[in-house]
């Protein structure tokens, strides 16, 4: 019998777009692998989420990206209903989502981190917290929304300026001047270096997702230790916070070592995306990958 596949996508968070975009991919090339699939555009309506599940698939395809479907808010619900899904359970994912505790977890695993600290909106507004340059970010977004970097010199304000919307509590973290990595973990496999390069100054929103944005390297040209370290980091990342499936963790290397900066338990899907990229470039077709990922899909028992 053909499995019967719910491709979860779009939701309410910073990053509807990009979701809907990894749907519509991941939906298509499913159904080139002979799934039966239905896409679901999640909406803030629960009731509506559970009619759109029943009758039951035989497994949930997680193309949610952001709070509420990265979180482990979407995640809770199919253990409830006893769904089996893509991606990392309700622990891993709400782990990854909130940095401050995902840091403090690595840290805990000896994993190499920039020096950072999570304080109050208004001591930001107020001053330096940490010496230039530095980074502003949300506790709880992905993809870089809201992300500023301060350098010296600067006089932008970002959390007044740029009409700051992501709650109370910042985190600031040292900014690492290098180069931008990213590994795949997939399973037990960490996959690949990729350098990601942009005219942007650094890899935001629209670096990762709109054409042209960014230049991907793969495999990094980098020394054979720094390659091993990087792989070897991202696994541990992974294995941290109890990771399963596909996860994405974020470096950047100053030239003596390699810093990680998080890991992405629900990666893009899209065109531009760094896993299937990643995953083609070990051999694995993305319509593989995805019927994989399918395959693994479990929830919490």
């Amino acid at each position: 019998m053909t499995r019967h596949v719910a491709v979860l996508m779009g939701g309410w968070s910073a990053e509807r777009e990009v979701s809907l975009v990894s749907g519509a991919c991941v939906s298509d090339a499913l159904k080139n692998a002979g799934y039966r699939v239905t896409t679901i555009d999640v909406q803030r309506d629960v009731g509506s989420l559970l009619t759109r599940l029943f009758p039951r698939p035989d497994c949930v395809f997680n193309a949610l990206h952001g709070r509420f479907g990265e979180d482990g808010c979407i995640q809770g619900l199919l253990n409830i209903l006893e769904i089996p899904y893509t991606h990392s359970g309700v622990l891993a994912s709400a782990l990854a989502m909130d940095k401050p505790m995902a840091k403090l977890l690595f840290a805990k695993a000896n994993l190499p981190l920039a020096e950072h600290k999570v304080v109050r909106r208004d001591d930001v507004i107020a001053g330096d917290v940490l010496p230039r340059p530095y980074v502003i970010k949300p506790v709880n977004e992905g993809s870089s929304v809201g992300v500023h970097i301060v350098r010296p010199g600067d006089n932008l304000q970002p959390l007044v300026d740029s009409g700051w919307t992501y709650g109370s509590r910042v985190m600031v973290e040292r900014f690492i001047e290098g180069r931008e990595l990213t590994v795949t973990v997939m399973g037990d496999r960490a996959l690949a270096v990729t350098e990601i390069t942009s005219d942007r100054g650094f890899y935001d929103y629209q670096a990762k997702y709109a054409k042209g944005g960014s230049a991907h390297m793969i495999p990094a040209e980098l020394d054979e230790r720094v390659t091993a370290r990087a792989l070897e980091v991202a696994l541990a990342a992974h294995r941290c916070l109890g990771c399963r499936g596909v996860s994405r963790s974020d470096m950047r290397f100053d030239g003596r070592e390699v810093y990680l900066l998080e890991v992405n338990t629900q990666p893009g899907m899209t065109p531009t995306s760094l896993v299937p990229e990643q995953a083609a470039h070990v051999g694995i077709p993305f319509q593989e990958l995805v019927s994989w990922m399918v395959e693994q899909a479990e929830y919490d028992q």
